[in-house]
């Protein structure tokens, strides 16, 4: 999903001071009108005219602060939050959007439950951190192809296709990839998004088996899968950080 970016010259990496807090920051010059800021998987991204000086750059960050702030905060925390630094009870981890918290139990077979406010896990060895994790991970790789192959062919038989496969990836900048042999690769962290963003995901990269591209026409086909597509786009964004989580 990042073609948009393909040809994009290479960052800038800066630093600033906003409101007392040392702020990096990576900047791209392009051809448009008007400074753009956004957080990505790289952190804070900012996009401005190659005319437009450093000061004034840096005089919008400072401008728009409290936003910088609060958005790299929340960028932060999702990143911390997404899976357990240390699988034991009560560590925090993120499913379908929602935070939930491991509880471990000891039994003789191994299951796992997830509610609103845990995922339960049975393990023959619970205090095993090792063992705990592959078992999660391997389940929550088990969920996401069971949610999102059937949802990728449902929206392609609405569009009259069909891809060659989809598959599961661990991409560290993508949270999917469609190519010109009609693969898809879907993210498996799209697990921990909210339902809504990770059918954004499927319907984009589905959309991308008839149009290649970002056209008018391959967004055309996005909104015709998913009326109203453009405020999950938009809210993607604050997601970005769990890109950088590696499933062991």
């Amino acid at each position: 999903m990042n073609r948009e970016r393909a040809l994009e010259p290479a960052a800038r990496l800066r630093l600033i001071v906003v409101d007392g807090q040392r702020i990096s920051y990576a900047l791209f010059r392009a051809r448009r009108q008007s400074i753009g800021m956004q957080i990505d998987h790289r952190g804070l991204v900012v996009r401005a005219p190659r005319w437009v000086p450093i000061r004034d750059i840096e005089l919008a960050l400072r401008e728009r602060a409290s936003w910088v702030i609060e958005k790299l905060a929340a960028w932060t925390d999702a990143a911390q939050d997404a899976l357990p630094t240390e699988w034991r009870s009560g560590a925090p981890l993120l499913y379908q959007g929602r935070p939930l918290t491991l509880a471990l139990f000891p039994a003789r077979s191994q299951a796992i439950a997830a509610d609103l406010l845990n995922l339960t896990v049975l393990h023959p060895s619970p205090s095993n951190q090792a063992e705990v994790s592959a078992f999660v991970c391997r389940w929550l790789r088990q969920q996401a192809v069971a949610l999102f192959v059937p949802r990728a062919f449902d929206f392609a038989r609405r569009l009259a296709t069909q891809p060659t496969a989809v598959k599961l990836s661990n991409a560290r900048s993508q949270w999917g990839r469609c190519n010109e042999r009609g693969e898809i690769r879907l993210n498996w962290r799209l697990l921990q998004l909210p339902p809504r963003l990770a059918d954004y995901v499927v319907a984009h990269e589905v959309a991308h088996l008839i149009e290649l591209n970002h056209s008018p026409r391959f967004w055309a086909l996005v909104e015709s899968l998913l009326p109203g597509h453009v405020e999950q786009r938009r809210d993607l964004n604050a997601f970005a950080p769990l890109l950088d989580r590696q499933l062991l």
